[in-house]
């Protein structure tokens, strides 16, 4: 039996055979420009003095930004450190107890030696602050006299007159309080029945410097606080800390979540530690908590 072989699909006319050809010489002469032609990356020389030099400028810029964004230091009282302060300042939390400790009892520091053997801070932590203590001018000014006693000093709790019924006219005569700010202190006083709880209070009127605050509180002091029913702070509800100045929702929740992985708060300093919280404002917001 007989085979044929012939077949159509392997016969090409001229014109496709001269295709063919041509699709396996383009084909040969990629392959070509492929293996010879250099692909190799030419040599990147760097300039080390001149990468020196920029990397120099831009450490240089990275320090002024730290430095910008560093806390300022601005003159002080330390007679009138507050835990938020003496926080911020790098003291520790047993040498600011000691600052309140001799503060509460009526007295007052008078030299930079004398806050520290108050407050056992070291000589390094000393050093660093001392340049911004700002003593009062009759501290600065007193000028000893052996025949003569100096009487011009620090009015005690008693003598202060009560911040809760101080009128506009009295608190006039603060220095670095005029007519706008009298007004200003008493309408924030009225929005609460009762006046105000303490006199840190009055670091939540707008526009009254430390500086101010420390003049006010020479001759005036909360003698008629406010009465509050205080809020506990390990079994508060969201609902309940947003009462409280300075918290919100966002906050709220921040402080619970910070409690349940606590297990409780054992101080009321740990809110601190909370995501957000508002550090400045924490001797504010304590006048409302408790752990009891």
């Amino acid at each position: 039996m007989a085979f044929n072989f012939k077949t159509s699909h392997f016969k090409f006319s001229k014109s496709q055979r001269y295709g063919i050809f041509l699709l396996i010489l383009i084909i040969i002469a990629l392959q070509s420009v492929y293996f010879y032609v250099d692909n190799s990356q030419p040599e990147i020389r760097i300039n080390q003095e001149e990468l020196a030099k920029f990397q120099k400028e831009i450490d240089s810029l990275r320090a002024d930004e730290i430095e910008k964004r560093a806390p300022k230091i601005y003159p002080f009282n330390p007679n009138y450190i507050t835990d938020y302060k003496g926080y911020t300042l790098g003291m520790r939390n047993e040498e600011i107890d000691r600052l309140l400790a001799f503060r509460n009892q009526g007295n007052w520091i008078n030299s930079v030696k004398q806050f520290q053997e108050v407050t056992k801070v070291s000589d390094s932590l000393l050093h660093q602050i001392s340049p911004y203590f700002k003593f009062p001018e009759w501290v600065t000014n007193l000028k000893p006299n052996k025949n003569s006693t100096y009487t011009n000093k620090p009015k005690t709790f008693a003598q202060k007159r009560d911040l809760n019924t101080a009128t506009a006219k009295q608190l006039q005569q603060i220095n670095g309080i005029g007519d706008y700010y009298s007004k200003k202190i008493i309408q924030f006083r009225n929005k609460f029945i009762g006046g105000f709880i303490a006199d840190v209070q009055l670091q939540d009127v707008n526009g009254l410097t430390p500086e101010v605050i420390a003049n006010i509180t020479q001759e005036f002091t909360v003698k008629t606080p406010r009465q509050i029913q205080k809020i506990n702070l390990n079994t508060a509800t969201v609902d309940q800390l947003v009462t409280i100045q300075h918290i919100d929702y966002n906050l709220a929740h921040n402080i619970l979540e910070e409690r349940h992985l606590r297990e409780g708060y054992k101080s009321l300093d740990e809110l601190t530690k909370v995501k957000g919280f508002p550090i400045n404002k924490i001797e504010i917001i304590k006048l409302y908590l408790s752990l009891d």
